[in-house]
């Protein structure tokens, strides 16, 4: 497939290899960084428009290593230019910084890196500024980049947040977050045991390994397509990180017990939980109902959830959705500022605003406080999120304790992360799992 000539595409260099690649990691950059655009949303919108799986995988590469370098490029940029680069320059801007991670964090053949990235240049219709992005490329491949520490890719009043909540870890937190997350798999019960899908993987010529932290669970030191995983297309594995993977040991629910998954969306969870039991009544919830198409998906494609229920909702409205039968294990996957995985989001670092928190904190809440009403005395209620603040977690958890006489505190092992009055939390990186906050809680009879 070639980007037609009409729009911002010109002339025949788009048809050249390699090209149209960077003119959509270009779009892709200057719509996340220029216009506050979600990355995740703006990948799904332009990677059908490659036929070439290899040229998607670059296409993501590129994006991702220009946004965990975003703020070294940025600086970088400052010091080259004369001027700075307006908004009507946006994808030029964008093209520069594909042309960066390719040079830097890539570390691609510097010819055909500045070759393609021109070329893009010329097929956006810029022919007088390609030998700008030449002139500045080839700087860049002469004399490196500047040095910018991981915590100046963080916005001052987050990386505040970070200090307060955890000063011994903040280093680390910041450095870890800008490094590529690994590939995590999680095995399907129904399918294969994990040591059986352990061996067809080594059979394959792909190195794997278990953890011991989660028993569904295989990481792949070298990230593969998931097209060459065996049986993926059939459901015998998923992509699913380490620290997501133990909300199922943590719910732990009773064998054919009804479940809620308060905010599904895509699915994974809700699944996995399947996948271990296929006799949970499970009732699976999400407020945007575009999503639920998600949940389906994983469900057809993994083979679980036939008798599951998937309904559009927002769970703490419990009048517009419950029947008034009580479960007995809730998960709420809470929304938040998800800055526990920012190496799989780089773009949080640029679109969360303080005033974000607030607004996260009063709608955790809210879903706590309502769906507390539908948890069968004796039941069970995880709270989790995949953020490393204290106000989201801990404090919300406390929070929660003090005004609800009848919960209390489940203490979770050691192997999901930080002891933290009871709860849990895991910090970027540690045990290569994404951070991420678990808080069981049990409803007294």
């Amino acid at each position: 497939m070639v980007v037609s000539a009409s729009g911002p595409w010109k002339g025949g260099a788009a048809r050249q290899p390699g090209v149209q690649t960077r003119l959509l990691a270009a779009k892709v950059l200057a719509a996340v960084a220029g216009r506050g655009r979600s990355l995740k949303a703006e990948l799904a919108a332009v990677l059908p428009k490659l036929d070439d799986g290899r040229d998607r995988a670059l296409l993501e590469a590129i994006c991702f290593a220009a946004l965990r370098r975003h703020a070294v490029y940025e600086q970088a940029l400052r010091q080259w230019l004369q001027k700075p680069l307006g908004a009507r320059d946006a994808n030029l801007k964008g093209l520069l910084l594909a042309g960066f991670a390719q040079l830097d964090a890539l570390q691609l053949p510097a010819h055909a890196a500045l070759s393609a990235t021109v070329d893009a240049a010329r097929a956006l219709g810029r022919e007088r500024q390609a030998g700008l992005v030449n002139a500045v490329l080839r700087r860049a491949q002469r004399e490196g980049f500047p040095d910018v520490r991981a915590e100046d890719a963080w916005p001052a009043w987050l990386q505040e947040h970070v200090r307060r909540d955890w000063p011994a870890q903040a280093g680390a937190v910041f450095a870890a977050s800008l490094q590529p997350a690994p590939l995590w798999l999680r095995v399907n019960r129904q399918r294969y045991p994990r040591d059986a899908y352990l061996s067809l993987l080594h059979e394959a010529g792909i190195e794997a390994e278990g953890s011991a932290l989660a028993a569904d669970a295989i990481r792949l030191p070298v990230a593969v397509p998931v097209a060459s995983l065996p049986g993926f297309g059939e459901g015998a594995v998923s992509v699913q990180d380490l620290s997501a993977q133990q909300v199922a040991d943590a719910l732990a629910p009773a064998p054919g017990a009804r479940v809620l998954d308060a905010c599904a969306a895509p699915g994974g969870k809700a699944a996995h939980l399947l996948e271990r039991d296929p006799g949970l009544r499970l009732l699976a919830l999400d407020v945007d109902a575009r999503r639920l198409q998600r949940i389906r998906e994983t469900f057809n494609r993994t083979g679980v959830g036939a008798s599951a229920q998937v309904r559009a909702a927002d769970a703490a409205d419990c009048a517009a959705w419950w029947d008034g039968e009580p479960f007995d294990a809730v998960l709420l996957d809470a929304p938040c500022s998800a800055t526990g995985v920012i190496r799989r989001q780089p773009d949080v670092l640029l679109h969360r605003r303080p005033g974000d928190i607030d607004a996260l904190v009063a709608q955790q809440a809210r879903l706590l406080d309502a769906l507390w009403q539908v948890l069968a005395p004796g039941g069970v209620l995880v709270y989790a999120t995949c953020s490393i603040l204290r106000r989201e977690n801990q404090q919300q958890i406390a929070a929660f304790l003090a005004r609800t006489a009848d919960a209390r505190i489940d203490p979770l092992p050691e192997g999901f992360g930080h002891d933290d009055a009871g709860t849990r939390q895991r910090l970027p990186g540690e045990h290569d799992g994404d951070g991420f906050f678990h808080a069981r809680l049990v409803k007294n009879h």
